[in-house]
């Protein structure tokens, strides 16, 4: 089966895209604007882009509610920062509940339940309950490529000057995958927890 991402398949109605890019880690990205308004919004167009130095990545696609750029960009426009923290199944109500389509003056923070607690670098808060927090500088802002009109697409990039790492998921001083508990996005509205863990050794490393 070929599906033509530019036509519509009897065979595949739904777009089988993002069942395809899996699993995908969710950004639960905090901003503040420029008067301090918080913000706080998932997003499963993220990931890591670099090492060194530590960068990350967030895509908005679409528009706010109320129009122009959603406010995970804006703010990250206006005030330079952004704080990613770590989606985990214990979170994960929280997590959804901080992705419905509000007003902006809507504070995310009181309508997903959980505590903004202060950065040390960035003005944005981190989420408390979180227990893995990036605080971040912006490093640019770009333009994605739209086939329809008004809809907007911006990419966040930033990097990484600190992490908060909550004590209880370090083990033998390596963060324990199993006491994260991440969760990811997968197609549809499927989403998934880490299961299985199990390494390897690159070819040439020394184990």
């Amino acid at each position: 089966m070929f599906y033509s991402c530019d036509q519509v398949s009897s065979a595949l109605p739904r777009n089988p895209f993002k069942a395809c890019i899996v699993p995908r880690p969710i950004g639960w990205i905090s901003t503040v604007d420029a008067a301090g308004a918080r913000n706080l919004a998932p997003f499963s167009f993220f990931n890591a882009i670099h090492e060194q130095p530590p960068m990350v990545m967030y895509c908005a696609n679409g528009q706010h509610v109320d129009g122009g750029e959603k406010d995970s960009v804006k703010n990250a426009r206006e005030t330079g920062e952004f704080v990613v923290n770590l989606a985990t199944w214990d979170l994960r109500h929280a997590v959804n509940a901080s992705s419905a389509e509000v007003g902006r003056s809507v504070d995310e923070f009181e309508l997903a339940g959980v505590t903004p607690a202060p950065c040390e670098r960035v003005r944005a808060p981190r989420v408390a309950e979180s227990p893995i927090s990036l605080e971040c500088v912006v490093s640019g802002i770009y333009e994605l490529a739209s086939e329809t009109p008004h809809q907007l697409g911006r990419m966040v990039t930033g990097r990484v000057l600190g992490i908060h790492i909550a004590e209880a998921v370090v083990i033998d001083g390596r963060v324990s995958i199993s006491r994260l508990r991440p969760i990811a996005r997968l197609g549809y509205r499927q989403y998934a927890t880490i299961g299985e863990v199990f390494e390897m050794t690159r070819p040439g490393e020394k184990s």
